[in-house]
């Protein structure tokens, strides 16, 4: 039987290549050196596999030619004479193969992954050019999803990741691992990356499937660890309580014909109940603690849907409350909208709708479908048809994943059908 080595290499990509890139980036000290030889390591395959069969340990076998890739490299650099002495006696130490030693004590990182995000959010890029890089060069996402996730155009993005990476040649930038006294000034960058990982992963952006698993489980495992790392920062555990409350409805979020759920529609049986557990546990040893992060009020917003067994147990004046905090924390829009959202459960439609208008005046929210789908999920609930749906039909404009599209579609049919109901019905005089 033939093995699929196109699907072999497939998969390894998709599922190792950012584990594989993060090791290559710590042999080598380079961002291009580890991506070259990376994806040198995947044409080899794709040439040698279909006549010498697909290895056992494939992606050990991409690690293993890009390494071999690296140090080739490494040894013909070092001859070169116009490197400066402390440079060329670094590539001497690689091409000889020492790439564990180091200069001090450093703290003992997990997974490569976890060590190499500490590396690439250096204090000396900004915030989102850290966070975007890290995305991009381990986290596994491609450009689309990390502009997705900053709300700008994928031209634009990909113009900051180039400017990044610029950035870092021109400056020298070192790709150290921090040691633990420096730590601190680069959590919230890291921080933010595993959850826009996790994020990526609880909705895609595009794609057949709603859900992606592998990066929702590589979020929360990544997230344990640096609840591991780092025990005495309380926003790590209520990361991981965040992600563990949202993650255990992944069973819920569709139904038997794989058709989107939203959470109201939910059948609350089929959420993780042992995991909604085990997130409550950490929510609560971050609660422990006298200070209160952004994470931590989300966590505990989601434990407010976690502990409501019906949808109309919800506590939204409690949600609502969560949400103005947060708002006080940060100018995000997203969160402006999740607090009028709020509004609109727990004070009333209306005005809960008249703040999503005043979002759509600054506009900062004009390129996410889920303003437009929070619009008209309002718009629906008072009945009124003929907006609600110019809204649903934008933000199925906007969507290139398939289950939320099909969704959208079915909602743009039932406020169609409703709105003819209504116009059958005479005016009462």
């Amino acid at each position: 039987m033939s093995v699929d080595w196109r699907g072999v290499a497939a998969r390894v990509f998709k599922e190792e290549s950012a584990r594989i890139l993060a090791g290559l980036i710590r042999l080598s000290g380079s961002f291009d050196w580890a991506e070259e030889a990376m994806q040198d390591a995947f044409t080899r395959a794709l040439t040698e596999w279909p006549e010498k069969g697909v290895p056992t340990n494939p992606g050990a076998w991409i690690t293993t030619v890009a390494r071999r890739r690296i140090v080739d490299r490494a040894r013909r650099e070092a001859t070169r004479t116009e490197y400066e002495p402390s440079v060329a006696a670094q590539l001497m130490s690689l091409a000889s193969g020492d790439d564990t030693a180091e200069q001090e004590p450093m703290p003992e990182y997990p997974d490569d992954r976890l060590r190499l995000m500490f590396t690439c959010c250096h204090p000396a890029l900004n915030m989102e050019a850290r966070i975007a890089l890290t995305l991009r060069t381990l986290g596994g996402l491609q450009t689309p999803e990390i502009a997705h996730a900053f709300l700008v155009s994928e031209a634009t993005m990909a113009q900051r990741l180039v400017r990044a990476k610029r950035k870092i040649q021109e400056a020298r930038i070192p790709y150290e691992t921090p040691r633990l006294d420096r730590l601190a000034e680069r959590l919230d960058a890291v921080r933010a990356v595993l959850y826009l990982i996790f994020n990526e992963g609880y909705s895609a952006t595009e794609g057949q499937g709603l859900v992606r698993h592998d990066l929702c489980r590589e979020a929360i495992r990544l997230a344990r660890m640096l609840c591991d790392l780092v025990p005495g920062e309380p926003e790590n555990f209520g990361l991981l309580a965040l992600m563990l409350l949202n993650d255990a409805r992944r069973n819920a979020r569709v139904d038997d014909d794989g058709s989107l759920l939203t959470l109201e529609e939910q059948d609350r049986s089929r959420w993780d109940w042992s995991q909604v557990d085990d997130g409550m546990v950490f929510l609560a040893r971050a609660l422990g603690q006298p200070t209160r992060g952004p994470y931590i009020l989300q966590a505990t917003i989601a434990g407010i849907h976690a502990r409501a067994r019906t949808p109309e147990d919800t506590d939204w004046v409690g949600i609502e409350g969560l949400y103005r905090q947060l708002m006080a924390m940060s100018n995000s829009p997203v969160v402006a909208l999740n607090y009028a959202v709020a509004v609109a459960m727990s004070r009333g439609l209306e005005e809960g709708l008249a703040l999503i208008e005043e979002l759509a005046a600054g506009g900062a929210l004009a390129g996410y479908r889920f303003f437009y789908i929070a619009r008209a999920e309002v718009l629906r609930r008072l009945r009124r048809w003929a907006e609600a749906l110019t809204n649903y039909e934008r933000a199925l404009g906007m969507t290139a994943n398939e289950v939320e599209r099909r969704l959208l579609t079915a909602r743009i049919a039932a406020v169609r059908s409703q709105a003819l109901v209504d116009s059958a019905i005479p005016e009462r005089r």
